[in-house]
C-alpha cells in the first residue's frame, strides 16, 4: 500500500467552539492514471498547447485573452482579472467546523477528495481527544476550508489514528435522480417475494469478504504498464526533453489554547473570538490572490 505524503500542502487549524487545533494536510490519494503526452513523430519532440482564435484559426497572445461567463446562448458577460481577485475567499487557514453529524447521513456522491490531517505544534492531546469523540458519537464534522484560493465543503472524518478531511462537493453539484426510472422503496412496493429476498440474501453473504482495496487493481493500467516495460526491455525507447515543473510548499500556523479552559467555555455558549487575519488575507486582492495560492496534489 502506498504511504502518505510527507509533503505539507497547508498548514492552519481545526476550530469548533472556542477550540483551536493546528494542523497540517497531507495528500491521502495520488492519481495513477495514465497521462499520455503528445511527441512529435519526426523529433520526438513535446508538442504543447497553442492560444488559437476558433474563428480565425490564429494564435493570440495572453495579453489579448479576457475571461467571460456565458449567460445566455452566445451572450457572455466579461470579467476583469481583479474583479475576479476580489471574489476569492479570504484565506483564514481555518478549517471551520460548522456543525457535527452523522456518518451515515452524507451519501457516497458526496465525497470528492481525501487529505490526511496531522497534528502540529503540540496538538496532538486535543487532536486525539476531536478523533475519539468522532469515533464514539459515530459523526463528522462538517467544515469550510480554503485551499488554492477556493473555498470547499469539507467532512472531518475519524479514519484509523488520523483524522481525513474530505472535500464534497456542493449541494447544486449533485445531479438530481427524480428523472430517474427508479423502481419504489421497499420490498412489497417493487413485487419482490421473500424467497427472492432470501435467495438474494443468501447469495450476498457467500459473496462478502473483509474488505482488501489491494484485492482490486486498475487492469487497463496493468496492461498499458506490461506494454511499455516489454519495450523498455527491448530497447524500444526515445529519449525526450521535459522540463520539470515546480512545487512549492505550504507555509502557516497556528497557536493552541488551552484546552479545557475552551471547552468549558464552549459548552456555557461562549463566542470564538474573530479570527485573526493572516498577512495575506491582508493584501489587495490581486496580491492575495498571488500569497494564497498554492499547489495541493
Amino acid at each position: 500500500m502506498a504511504t502518505a505524503s510527507t509533503r505539507v500542502l497547508w498548514k492552519g487549524a481545526i476550530s469548533f467552539g472556542l477550540v483551536h487545533i493546528p494542523v497540517a494536510l497531507h495528500a491521502a490519494a495520488r492519481d495513477n492514471g495514465l497521462d499520455f503526452d503528445w511527441l512529435d513523430k519526426r523529433s520526438m519532440d513535446p508538442v504543447g498547447y497553442k492560444r488559437i482564435n476558433k474563428k480565425t484559426g490564429r494564435e493570440i497572445t495572453r495579453e489579448n485573452i479576457v475571461k467571460g461567463i456565458e449567460h445566455e446562448d452566445g451572450e457572455y458577460v466579461v470579467l476583469t482579472d481583479a474583479e475576479i481577485a476580489a471574489a476569492y475567499p479570504r484565506a483564514t487557514q481555518t478549517i471551520e467546523i460548522e456543525r457535527f453529524v452523522q456518518a451515515a447521513e452524507v451519501p457516497f456522491v458526496y465525497l470528492e477528495r481525501p487529505y490526511y490531517v496531522a497534528p502540529i505544534n503540540k496538538g496532538q492531546k486535543v487532536y486525539a481527544l476531536l478523533r475519539e469523540t468522532l469515533r464514539k458519537t459515530g459523526r463528522i464534522g462538517i467544515a469550510r476550508v480554503v485551499i488554492q484560493t477556493r473555498e470547499h465543503l469539507a467532512a472531518l472524518v475519524p479514519c484509523g489514528p488520523a483524522l481525513v478531511l474530505n472535500l464534497l462537493r456542493w449541494a447544486d453539484e449533485i445531479r438530481p435522480m427524480d428523472d430517474l426510472a427508479l423502481p419504489a422503496m421497499g420490498a412489497k412496493a417493487t413485487g419482490i417475494h421473500a424467497r427472492e429476498m432470501a435467495m438474494a440474501e443468501q447469495l450476498v453473504k457467500d459473496m462478502t469478504a473483509p474488505w482488501k482495496p489491494e484485492d482490486f487493481r486498475d487492469r487497463f493500467r496493468d496492461d498499458i504498464m506490461g506494454l511499455v516495460k516489454a519495450k523498455v526491455k527491448a530497447g524500444k525507447t526515445h529519449t525526450v526533453e521535459q522540463i520539470e515543473p515546480q512545487e512549492a510548499a505550504g507555509t502557516g500556523g497556528a497557536r493552541i489554547l488551552d484546552l479545557t479552559e475552551l471547552l468549558q467555555r464552549s459548552l456555557r455558549g461562549g463566542k470564538a473570538p474573530a479570527a485573526r487575519q493572516p498577512p495575506a488575507a491582508r493584501k489587495t486582492p490581486a496580491a492575495r490572490k498571488t500569497a494564497t495560492r498554492r499547489k495541493v496534489a
